[in-house]
C-alpha cells in the first residue's frame, strides 16, 4: 500500500511555482510603482492583482491539486494595499484629515512600503490564524481521506502551512524594519540613497532572499523523495494500471477487529492499531458481490453483512480509487475467537480512548475513517437537515457505538452532515449568514 503515499513530481514543483509567482507578484507591484508615475501604483496592484487571479484560475481549471492558500493570501494582500491606498488619498483629497505626503500617490515621494508590508503582515496573519475555516481548505481535509498527512505526501501539505509562516514573519520584519526608519532616520527633506534602499530595495531584496531559499529547500526536497522512491512521474500516473484499493473494518457488537501491531505503510517504524484487512485490486471499480468475496476470503467467515462506508478518488487521477466497507458479524466475539487475519477484538470504547489521547498510535487512514464516521453519527444526532439543534439544550454532549452503525441508516458517503458540522446554528449570526449564502447562491459543492 505504499502506492498510497508517493507523490506526484508535477506536486513538488508546483510547490516552487505558485510561491514563486508570489513573490514575483510582490517585486512587480514594487518595481513598477517605483518607475511609472505614484498615482498609477493602486492600478498596477490591482493590475497584478488581476493576474494572480488568472494564474490561480488556470491552475485549478487544469485539475492541479497543488494548495493555492498562499497564492490567494497574496492576491488579498495586493488587493488589500490598493484599496486602502485609493481609500486614504480619497481620505486626503476630501480634506477628512491631513496625511503626510509619503502616502499621498499624488506628490513626491510616495512609498509603497509603508503601506504594502503592514496590510500584508495583517492579511496574512488573519487567513492563516482563520484557514481551517476557509472552502478550499475545507474541502482540501476532506480529499485527504484518500492520502494522509503522513510521509511523504505529509510533507507536501505542510509545506503550504510553511509558506504561509515564512509570509507572516517576512511581511513582520519588513514591516518593522521600514516604519522604524521612517519614524527615527527619514528626514522629509529629500529622498537620499539611503531612503531609496530602506523603502524599495531592502524589500525586493528580501524578496529575492526568499526565492533563493525555498528554490533550494524544494529542489533538495525532490532529492530525498527521489532517494526515498517516493516519487511517482505524471507520466507514470498515466501508464500505471487502474487500482481500486479496499479497507474493510470487521465489527461485532461493539468491538472491532484491529492488528495493534501494524506498520504505517512504510512511513513509519512505529506499530499503529489498524484495520488488517486492507487489499487492492487491479481494476478500475468492483462489483459488490466481488468485494464480499474478498472480505469473506479475508476473514473466513461467510455469513456477514457487508455495507458501504465510503469512498474516495485519488488527487491524482481517476484510476485510483480508495473504498472503505463495514463488516458486520453476528452474534459475539467469542463465536469468532480468531480470523484469518492477524489481529484481535478491541473494544470500541479502547478505540474512542485512543483517537481522543492519543491518535499517534492508530493508523492515520484509521483517524481520518473513525472522524467522518464520528462526525456523522454525532452531527445528525445534534442538528437537524437545517443545521438547527434538535435541542435547546448546547450541553447536550452524545456518543454513539458501533451497534448503532450497524442500525443506522445514515449515508456515510454524502458530506451533507460534514457540512452541517462546520456550519450549523452555533455558528455566530447563523441565521443571516445562512440566508446571504442561500442569496448569492454559495453552497458548497460535494466532493467527488
Amino acid at each position: 500500500m505504499r502506492d498510497l503515499g508517493k507523490v506526484n513530481t508535477s506536486m513538488v514543483f508546483g510547490l516552487w511555482r505558485n510561491l514563486t509567482v508570489c513573490l514575483v507578484a510582490v517585486m512587480v507591484t514594487i518595481l513598477i510603482s517605483k518607475i511609472l508615475p505614484y498615482y498609477l501604483s493602486p492600478i498596477v496592484a490591482l493590475v497584478v492583482a488581476t493576474g494572480l487571479y488568472v494564474y490561480i484560475y488556470n491552475v485549478r481549471a487544469s485539475g492541479d491539486k497543488s494548495c493555492m492558500v498562499p497564492t490567494i493570501t497574496i492576491l488579498y494582500s495586493i488587493v488589500g494595499y490598493a484599496f486602502l491606498t485609493i481609500i486614504l488619498n480619497m481620505f486626503h483629497i476630501w480634506g477628512l484629515f491631513e496625511m503626510p505626503k509619503e502616502f499621498v500617490f499624488f506628490t513626491n515621494p510616495f512609498i509603497p512600503a509603508l503601506i504594502l508590508n503592514p496590510v500584508s503582515f495583517i492579511i496574512i496573519t488573519g487567513i492563516y490564524l482563520y484557514h481551517n475555516k476557509l472552502k478550499l481548505c475545507i474541502n482540501c481535509k476532506l480529499q485527504r481521506s484518500f492520502g494522509g498527512q503522513r510521509g511523504a505526501v505529509g510533507v507536501l501539505n505542510r509545506e503550504a502551512h510553511i509558506q504561509m509562516r515564512n509570509f507572516i514573519i517576512f511581511s513582520g520584519l519588513l514591516s518593522l524594519a521600514v516604519w522604524a526608519y521612517y519614524q527615527f532616520y527619514y528626514i522629509d527633506v529629500n529622498v537620499n540613497g539611503r531612503d531609496t534602499y530602506i523603502f524599495t530595495w531592502l524589500t525586493i531584496i528580501a524578496v529575492f532572499l526568499d526565492e533563493l531559499y525555498f528554490s533550494i529547500r524544494y529542489y533538495n526536497l525532490y532529492l530525498d523523495f527521489l532517494e526515498s522512491n517516493e516519487l511517482i512521474t505524471p507520466a507514470e500516473l498515466r501508464d500505471m494500471t487502474a487500482k481500486t484499493y479496499l479497507r474493510f473494518y470487521v465489527i461485532c457488537g461493539d468491538n472491532i477487529y484491529l492488528n495493534q501491531h501494524a506498520n504505517e505503510y512504510g512511513f513509519s517504524n512505529n506499530e499503529v492499531f489498524d484495520t488488517p484487512f486492507f487489499t487492492k485490486q487491479t481494476m478500475n471499480g468492483i462489483l459488490a458481490e466481488d468485494v464480499k468475496k474478498v472480505i469473506e476470503k479475508m476473514t473466513g467467515v461467510k455469513n456477514g453483512e457487508l455495507r458501504f462506508f465510503y469512498g474516495r478518488k485519488s488527487p491524482d487521477d481517476d484510476k485510483h480509487s480508495l473504498l472503505r466497507y463495514f463488516y458486520f458479524l453476528d452474534g459475539d466475539i467469542s463465536d469468532y475467537p480468531e480470523l484469518e487475519a492477524k489481529g484481535e477484538w478491541v473494544s470500541f470504547d479502547k478505540v474512542k480512548y485512543l483517537y481522543s489521547n492519543n491518535p499517534g498510535k492508530m493508523a492515520e487512514l484509521a483517524v481520518y475513517d473513525i472522524t467522518r464516521l464520528a462526525t456523522i453519527m454525532l452531527t445528525e444526532k445534534i442538528f437537524n437537515e437545517e443545521g438547527y439543534r434538535k435541542t435547546g439544550l448546547k450541553s447536550y454532549n452524545p456518543s454513539f457505538n458501533l451497534i448503532e452503525v450497524k442500525k443506522s441508516k445514515l449515508d456515510f458517503q454524502d458530506d451533507k452532515w460534514i457540512e452541517i458540522s462546520m456550519f450549523n446554528s452555533d455558528t455566530p449570526l447563523y441565521g443571516l449568514k445562512k440566508w446571504w449564502r442561500r442569496l448569492t447562491g454559495n453552497k458548497k459543492k460535494k466532493i467527488q
